[in-house]
């Protein structure tokens, strides 16, 4: 599957509980994304890139809207609690 992501300068944790630091860099193996129709802010770990539940999110998410968003993160437009869902069974399993 191939996607593009757009620069990424903002930092925030993983759980989103402080949203946004702009103009503070992602740490190292880490991406923010943006969800909702909020933009909820979180940053990810880049090893869910590889997990095939993650895959089809971001499929369907490429599908249904492209990923060049003005946000300058990766954009996802699914239901936040179907995102905290599946990034709490990623974490788990990784």
């Amino acid at each position: 599957m191939g996607f593009r992501m757009p620069g990424i300068v903002r930092q925030g944790s993983f759980s989103a509980s402080k949203a946004t630091c702009k103009g503070l860099e992602v740490p190292k193996g880490y991406l923010a994304v943006y969800v909702g129709v909020n933009m909820r802010r979180f940053v990810i770990p880049i090893s869910y890139l590889n997990q095939s539940s993650f895959q089809d999110l971001l499929s369907k998410a490429e599908q249904e809207f492209g990923y060049d968003h003005p946000t300058g993160g990766l954009t996802i437009l699914c239901n936040e609690d179907e995102f905290l869902n599946l990034t709490s069974r990623l974490k788990e399993l990784l």
